[in-house]
């Protein structure tokens, strides 16, 4: 499955979002680093009651953030899912194809072969179909849930006939 272009186009995505969200992340994490330094600073000048307020403030918008980004990080993680499962469910077809044109009656994972002959190894084929029948996968919108997605339409009923 690595080697099929929609699978490298999966981790593509994927990874471009991670390394975003990463980013964004470190980028979160050195802007509390900056508040907590000004607030220890500030600590002279700020009555004990504005410094509680300014610690609450810290606080939440550091409790938001990880909400935040463990939400977007989820979003990744089914997106990759969803891309991966539409790859599986052809993979499979073309496998059975692959082998039943060769009168193969199993197919085994490298994996779980110690040791094997070339001509039996179908990888290439099943590879070039898989690239043929499905050369990429429709990934859902950065910050969409496929999820979420596959739910909305269900969220929302067709009008239903009104009866006389």
């Amino acid at each position: 499955m690595r080697a099929a272009s929609a699978a490298q186009q999966v981790d593509r995505v994927i990874s471009d979002r991670r390394e975003k969200l990463n980013d964004e992340a470190q980028k979160e994490q050195q802007a509390w680093r900056d508040m907590q330094q000004a607030l220890a600073n500030q600590r002279s000048t700020l009555s004990p009651e504005q410094i509680r307020t300014k610690e609450k403030e810290l606080q939440d918008r550091i409790t938001n953030a990880q909400r935040n980004f463990q939400a977007r990080n989820r979003i990744i993680q089914e997106a990759a899912q969803y891309g991966l499962n539409q790859i599986q469910a052809s993979l499979i077809g073309v496998i059975r194809q692959v082998a039943e044109s060769r009168s193969m009656n199993i197919v085994l994972h490298r994996a779980q072969v110690a040791l094997n002959v070339n001509e039996f190894d179908i990888t290439d084929d099943v590879t070039e179909q898989l690239n043929k029948l499905l050369p990429s996968v429709t990934i859902p919108p950065e910050g969409v849930s496929p999820n979420a997605q596959a739910a909305a339409p269900a969220a929302t009923p067709a009008a239903a006939p009104k009866k006389p």
